[in-house]
């Protein structure tokens, strides 16, 4: 008998990201319950027109926030003038970041060393002396601010390219509330704040109650604050966002028996 056998755990990465994990849980025996909450779209003509005008090349440092970042950002700009351009350094948040950077044919000159969260990133030498330099941060619209306030208490000129957005997705949750209802959701798994709030909502105010009874798998201690904060009380901290560490806490949860079963 596999470790994850019966087990059903919620899976809310977007769909084109959700794939690789799902797939991680059923071989370990367990049953992936696919309910994204956050969809990844592209710019309206409108959002997207003052990307056209960012020069990528005038900045010491670009700092792809996400592997959406690196995927959306080469719907809308001159990759291959970037990779040709030896002094422009790029920085990854993440190793999952960095290795959609490679695959897109980037050299990633940073990428944090322990972990994948904003304060991993600014731990960096490479970042802790900035003074006079200009860093454009390539994320999603509305992400946090925390990276380029401390940028800019360094010394550093910090401006945003959001190449993409974050939407609720609409979808029918009635598969997830009949899960609930029954008290067959086993573990949550969550890689963002944001992923979370939308799952509150998207569940609405009647199952809140009991989706807090579920335990909860995260991927930082922010968000495990957050989560906490919410009225989550088993909340487990995955050591990275990448899939394989999600499974692994998501295993460890079953083997301490956190979601009513064991070995």
């Amino acid at each position: 008998m596999t470790v994850l056998q019966g087990v059903s755990v919620l899976v809310t990465r977007p769909v084109h990201q959700a794939e690789k994990l799902s797939q991680l849980i059923e071989a370990a025996g367990g049953v992936a319950v696919k309910f994204p909450t956050i969809e990844i779209a592209r710019l309206s003509d409108s959002e997207a027109q003052p990307i056209a005008t960012v020069n990528e090349l005038t900045y010491d440092w670009l700092i792809f926030i996400s592997a959406n970042a690196v995927t959306m950002h080469g719907y809308y700009s001159d990759s291959d003038r970037i990779k040709k351009f030896k002094s422009v350094r790029i920085a990854a948040m993440g190793k999952s970041t960095e290795l959609v950077l490679q695959k897109a044919g980037y050299v990633v000159d940073l990428v944090a060393k322990n972990g994948a969260s904003t304060e991993d990133l600014l731990a960096m030498p490479e970042l802790l002396q900035v003074k006079n330099q200009r860093i454009l941060i390539i994320r999603g619209q509305g992400g946090r601010e925390e990276l380029a306030n401390v940028l800019q208490l360094r010394g550093a000129s910090v401006d945003y390219l959001d190449v993409y957005k974050r939407i609720v997705p609409n979808i029918d949750n009635s598969n997830l509330i009949g899960l609930l209802k029954k008290h067959c959701l086993d573990i949550i798994t969550i890689t963002s704040a944001e992923a979370l709030q939308n799952l509150l909502s998207m569940v609405g105010e009647s199952f809140k109650q009991h989706l807090l009874e579920v335990p909860l798998v995260v991927v930082s201690h922010r968000i495990r604050i957050i989560a906490a904060e919410i009225g989550f009380k088993r909340i487990a901290v995955a050591v990275s966002p990448s899939d394989m560490a999600i499974l692994d806490t998501v295993i460890m949860s079953v083997k301490r028996g956190e979601c009513g079963r064991s070995e």
